[in-house]
């Protein structure tokens, strides 16, 4: 039956056309009949169509008759943006082989390589593929030398069009030949990796698996290893994207779904082994790694009586997506909220949005931090996400900042821009190749918080969208740091504190207080609008106050009457002035991202 499996992801770069090859595959395989197609059949959430994106990693079995034999393949669909590359890593843990998708017209690109390196460390088969080969712009030619000059792939390349279903045959068939089957033993004891978990209304938190030696049957006893908790089996399934289909055991090298009625994922945590209680194997599977939380930000409810709601809806969302992390916290300008931790600004983003659609809430996000480590004066050691939780800086020895890898792929006309954008980030150059006359790969060493505001838009808008980026994280350097605060009527906005290189603080200060000035509306006195570091003020902008005409009612008279009524007004506005409150509108918080 081994023999009979294939195990297989795909791999490529954000639209490179992943989800189109899998709908491909499975039309193909004849799994879903035409008249249930739809476009990108794997992207089960509402906000993945709508972005052409993929968020979760998915799975589908499909039988595919070849030679006059049925061969059963596990087709995992991974996400292609660099925040979910955590994704990636656990899909490729449960497989043998790899589809490497490039788009002929674009060619390799950073997200490729980073892909790539994931899959061979996991010593999968990689089948290079050239997608869109049937577009106007292609130039399959120099996209085989790239693929063979900066991968070091040597292997023929399977010319594709999934849109146009060009080629896919042949490529089911270079699937079966070089693709090896999973190893195992079937009578040892069950040993099974769960690479992917979510939560179901009806069957409760599920565990998609990778079986590695031995099975699992309905009605098994099962240790969930990591938390020594043993449950029964109550159903199993195979994946698919329409309907599940029940199975009454999965066997040695196959993938299936794992119901044991919890009622929360975070007990069945990605990367745990599942082995059979009575009797078990003796060492977990290991060498997997778990998502780290990259970008911290504040989100708060805009209306503060939802808070709860807000709690809630962020239960139920860990439930589909186990990489969230947060905790509650309170501000002085915002009310009470969560410090939630995330993967990368698009995961921030998706999440928020989800928030919002999926439960009602209108919500307000701080500026994203990163997680700091400071040494104090008296030797002890703290890590900070949150500005407002920096002691005094007489108390701090030093102050260390996380750096990343950064790979960035850009064509040689825009290079000059990309060196001028990557300088003003305190970036590092540590290598620059060119793969072709017309593409260089540079790579930077980069402080995590250059990157985490707005990045990867200015990197856009600097090459025409032709740029492309990928991060590792790669140590803590030390750096002049100051914390910024924005000081609005001589009140501190503890959400708008954002910690800054000393060198760029008068400039980012100036920046700040400027935009604020736009978006806080006119009150009836002055607000002074401040930036500071500690007690010393380094920047100021004021909102001029909204003028009354207290003198319209008066038609001629003495000018004496006049001069009465505005030094009334005048001392009126003092006295307000003093226990005004500024109402802050959303964009004021959101200007922390929007300066440059």
């Amino acid at each position: 039956m081994r023999e009979l499996i294939r195990n297989f992801s795909i791999i490529a770069h954000i639209d490179h056309g992943k989800s189109t090859l899998a709908d491909c595959l499975i039309q193909t395989c004849g799994a879903i009949a035409d008249r249930e197609m739809t476009h990108q059949v794997l992207d089960t959430m509402e906000i993945e169509k709508e972005r052409g994106i993929t968020i979760k990693a998915q799975s589908v079995r499909l039988r595919y008759t070849f030679e006059g034999q049925t061969y059963i393949l596990n087709l995992i669909d991974t996400p292609g943006h660099v925040d979910f590359s955590y994704e990636v890593s656990r899909s490729l843990a449960s497989c043998e082989g790899a589809l490497l998708v490039v788009d002929a017209s674009q060619g390799i690109e950073a997200q490729t390589i980073a892909n790539v390196y994931i899959a061979i460390e996991n010593n999968l088969e990689i089948l290079p593929v050239l997608n869109k080969i049937d577009l106007p712009a292609s130039n399959p030619e120099r996209v085989q030398s790239e693929i063979r000059n900066t991968i070091g792939i040597e292997s023929p390349v399977s010319m594709v069009s999934a849109k146009a279903h060009i080629g896919i045959e042949d490529l089911l068939a270079r699937i079966i030949r070089e693709i090896p089957p999973p190893s195992g033993d079937p009578n040892a004891a069950t040993k099974a990796l769960i690479y992917d978990s979510w939560f179901d209304n009806y069957l409760g938190a599920l565990a998609l698996v990778r079986v590695f030696d031995g099975k699992i049957a309905k009605g098994q006893q099962i240790l969930i290893m990591g938390s020594e908790q043993q449950h029964e089996v109550l159903e199993l399934f195979y994946p698919h994207p329409l309907r599940q289909q029940k199975t009454q055991a999965i066997e040695c090298g196959e993938i299936g779904i794992v119901v044991l009625g919890l009622k929360n994922v975070t007990e069945l945590a990605v990367g745990d082994t599942l082995t059979d209680a009575k009797n078990p194997t003796q060492h977990g599977i290991s060498g997997f790694q778990p998502a780290k939380p990259f970008v911290f930000a504040g989100i708060y409810p805009i209306e503060t009586d939802k808070f709860e709601d807000l709690r809630d809806a962020l239960d139920k969302l860990r439930l589909n997506d186990s990489s969230l992390v947060y905790e509650p916290e309170s501000s002085v300008a915002l009310g009470f909220g969560f410090r939630i931790g995330f993967l990368g600004l698009l995961h921030m983003e998706v999440v928020k949005e989800r928030l919002e659609r999926e439960f009602g809430l209108s919500l307000i996000a701080t500026a994203p931090t990163v997680l700091y480590k400071l040494t104090l004066t008296d030797s002890a050691e703290m890590w900070i996400q949150n500005p407002s939780e920096l002691p005094p800086e007489q108390k701090i020895a030093r102050f260390e900042e996380p750096y990343v890898r950064a790979t960035i792929i850009v064509p040689n006309e825009f290079l000059g821009n990309v060196i001028t954008l990557v300088n003003r980030r305190r970036a590092v150059q540590t290598k620059m190749e060119y793969l072709h006359e017309t593409r260089v790969l540079l790579e930077y060493a980069i402080p995590t918080n250059e990157i985490v505001m707005d990045f990867y838009d200015k990197l856009k808008s600097s090459t025409k969208g032709y740029a492309s980026f990928d991060y590792e994280p790669l140590e803590y350097r030390e750096g002049d740091l100051v914390k910024l605060d924005i000081k609005v009527a001589g009140e501190v906005v503890d959400a708008l504190s954002i910690i800054v290189p000393k060198s760029k603080a008068y400039e980012r200060g100036r920046e700040l207080v400027e935009k604020m000035k736009e978006l806080i509306p006119r009150q009836l006195f002055e607000v002074a609008i401040q930036a500071s570091i500690g007690n010393k003020i380094i920047a100021r902008e004021t909102v001029k106050s909204m003028g009354k005409n207290v003198t319209a009612k008066c038609y001629g008279g003495d000018i004496t009457r006049k001069r009465k009524l505005l030094e009334k007004q005048k001392e009126g506005k003092k006295r307000m002035k003093a226990i005004g409150k500024v109402h802050l509108p959303q964009e004021a918080f959101l200007a922390v991202l929007k300066i440059d």
